[in-house]
């Protein structure tokens, strides 16, 4: 769900209090939900913009950005609340070695030092290169590849611990598809205009970052050429974006050694333990005919032709940390040929978000005292627990589920853990070094911390405690294998409504739709249906109730399959299912839960709207984003998530409350007719 806004200023009369307000709930100046609209727009024919094209008009997108919505504002508000952290920390020259104040200090001031890294270039990568040069056979090959890995790099396949989805309460060791630069497996096959293009644009891209690090114009195209196919050769074996939901599909457990003995020439226990993981049982192989693959390319690829790609992922995967030649090239192809940004956004902004990705847990810390007001948690867990409510309601009224169904599905409903504001607990990263004298440096060992902690986790307890996101990250996320969800505090803000209470049409419709409603929802999404209450990977339901619901997730692809981007492109129907799934149940719940607050039931009008009005205008708001072509065409392609305004009006098409709202009839651009419209939870 990426989300990212407004200033938390006076927050606590934004949420929690209307005695200190000074303008009446009833009404409000500068209503967002009704200054955003676009009333040249009916919403019969477009709802996504009819409620935000006015906002649309009044702030395009910037030439710094790829889009423009509520995301970036929030985002801004937070980098410039960070941005402050983080200078007011490298002001501080003597603040105590180890301190969180010194490692966030040093790493932001390390990343301003543009003339330390001009001066510095290549050298924080050296040791590194040269590892890769003195590589003699294929065990040195594979041991300098997972080497990589552990400092942030992705060559050749991907790895991580992870919980086994069968196992819940055990870590184990997964090994999938991966080494490939464009990110999607199609872009090195479609073959419409704009994505053979990009693939012209990669190599001429690969060539100029080759002769960056010195590869004169005759070694950077050959090699160029090189990358490119053994690239194409890893996409080709590689499943395509749906096919990676299916966690069955994806299980694929076996012993180490025959996973060994399945890639006869790549010996995966000595590469383990060149990392530090010895005595390994058993792992979790997602894509396996993608290794069998691999163990064939192993040595139909020459070793200098694996040193070229393996060189090349590692400057990739550092190329913004290094000189301003390298950052400026790599910004050219992946931001503005990709995703059609035509100009870079001052140093700060990139240098602070790179310092809250590394050091978040620490910047984390600040953010909750200097920044979130008392309460945020207790408010969330009442939307929350509001939210859940209605929801078995809803599952205890389904008329497609058997009994026995449903009381499993209630049971897993009560036993979703609810984790919102911050953790109780932060990381330990006093073993994080970090100081001033190069930033590259310090991006690298950020990301030797990070996989360090992750292979510790191996043979140990599950901490069913950790999060995965800090608080001041504007984003939210249901996990699977422990059967929670996680809402941090920033999710609090309702941009606009600074220094004033926002109704509940809002509150029910952004923070409990579109966040509560859509995570809860994903745990019985066309995935999140196939783990138990305990995060298993094990099927709960009966044949009867699983072929019905399949019947009705097929209905939802189909629709999503017949909206169209770009004249001639399709949304992905199904890998963005399990998303639309959950943005139409959050909606459904957020509706639900709304209608037993006070302004619903007493029919309070607002700045002219009625409640449902507003809470559909609300939902409207929580998606509001305006995304350029070329992003919009690589969000079709990679990512699960479909387009907002389809987010938007996808879910509000298959909702009786919404049709008779706004009298849509049939003929409307929004009508849906009533067998195709899809009820599922």
């Amino acid at each position: 769900m990426m989300k990212n806004s407004l200033i938390f200023t006076a927050i606590v009369c934004i949420i929690f209090s209307t005695t200190q307000c000074s303008t009446s709930p009833k009404e409000f100046v500068n209503d967002p939900l009704d200054t955003n609209r676009d009333t040249t727009v009916l919403p019969n024919d477009n709802f996504f913009r009819y409620a935000n094209g006015g906002w649309f008009k009044k702030n395009p997108i910037a030439s710094s950005d790829q889009s423009n919505g509520i995301f970036n504002t929030i985002g801004d508000t937070i980098n410039s609340q960070i941005k402050q952290i983080c200078i007011n920390s490298s002001a501080n020259t003597n603040s105590k070695k180890g301190s969180n104040e010194q490692k966030i200090g040093d790493f932001y001031a390390s990343g301003m030092d543009t003339l330390a890294i001009e001066k510095i270039g290549l050298k924080p990568l050296e040791d590194e290169f040269n590892k890769i040069e003195k590589i003699s056979d294929i065990n040195t090959l594979l041991a300098t590849a997972a080497y990589l890995h552990t400092i942030g790099a992705s060559p050749m396949f991907s790895f991580y611990i992870g919980q086994d989805d069968k196992i819940s309460s055990k870590h184990a060791l997964f090994f999938g598809q991966g080494g490939i630069g464009l990110g999607d497996r199609d872009y090195y096959f479609n073959t419409d205009k704009e994505t053979e293009n990009i693939r012209k644009e990669y190599v001429k891209h690969l060539k100029a970052m080759l002769s960056l690090i010195g590869q004169n114009n005759t070694e950077a195209n050959s090699n160029a050429s090189k990358i490119m196919k053994l690239e194409t050769d890893l996409a080709k074996v590689s499943r395509k974006l749906e096919m990676q939901r299916d966690p069955m599909m994806n299980y694929n457990k076996m012993s180490l050694t025959q996973f060994n003995k399945s890639t006869s020439k790549i010996n995966w226990t000595a590469v383990l333990g060149k990392i530090g993981l010895k005595n390994v049982d058993t792992v979790i192989v997602r894509q396996p005919e993608f290794y069998t693959a691999l163990n064939e390319f192993v040595t139909s690829y020459s070793l200098e032709d694996w040193k070229v790609y393996l060189k090349w992922n590692l400057l990739d995967s550092y190329a913004n940390y290094l000189t301003k030649v390298i950052q400026k090239q790599n910004f050219k192809f992946y931001a503005t040929i990709m995703n059609g940004v035509k100009e870079q956004k001052p140093r700060w902004e990139a240098v602070v978000s790179q310092t809250n990705s590394s050091l978040g847990e620490l910047i984390g810390q600040i953010y909750v005292n200097e920044y979130l007001p008392k309460g945020s948690k207790e408010k969330l867990l009442e939307i929350g627990n509001s939210i859940r409510d209605v929801y078995a309601e809803h599952i205890q009224k389904l008329d497609w589920m058997s009994e026995t169904t449903k009381k499993k599905a209630l049971h897993k409903l009560s036993m979703i853990i609810m984790k919102v504001g911050y953790p109780d607990k932060w990381k330990d990263m006093s073993a994080l070094k970090v100081s001033r004298k190069s930033y590259c440096e310090n991006v690298m060992n950020s990301n030797k911390w990070e996989f360090k902690f992750m292979l510790n986790k191996y043979r140990k307890p599950v901490n069913k405690s950790e999060w995965a996101m800090y608080p001041q990250t504007y984003n939210a996320y249901y996990d699977p294998s422990n059967n929670e969800i996680v809402v941090p505090a920033c999710n609090i803000i309702v941009p606009g409504f600074e220094g004033r209470m926002p109704d509940d049409a809002i509150l029910y419709g952004i923070i409990g739709g579109s966040t509560f409603g859509h995570e809860i929802t994903h745990g019985f999404d066309d995935q999140g249906c196939q783990y138990d209450e305990k995060g298993n990977l094990k099927n709960w339901w009966t044949k009867e109730d699983l072929s019905k619901f399949q019947s009705k997730t097929k209905l939802i692809v189909e629709q999503f399959n017949n909206f169209k981007v770009l004249g001639t492109k399709h949304v992905n129907g199904d890998a963005t299912q399990g998303e639309n799934i959950a943005d139409l149940g959050g909606v459904v719940m957020g509706l639900e839960a709304f209608k037993r607050t006070s302004q619903f039931k007493k029919n309070t009008v607002i700045s002219g709207m009625k409640p449902l009005q507003r809470f559909f205008l609300a939902y409207g708001y929580a998606w509001m984003v305006n995304i350029n072509d070329k992003a919009l065409a690589n969000q079709i392609m990679t990512d699960v998530h479909a387009p907002a305004q389809f987010r938007i009006n996808g879910p509000l098409s298959n909702i009786p409350e919404f049709y008779t709202t706004f009298n849509i009839k049939k003929g409307d651009q929004m009508y849906l007719a009533p067998e195709k419209r899809v009820v599922i939870w």
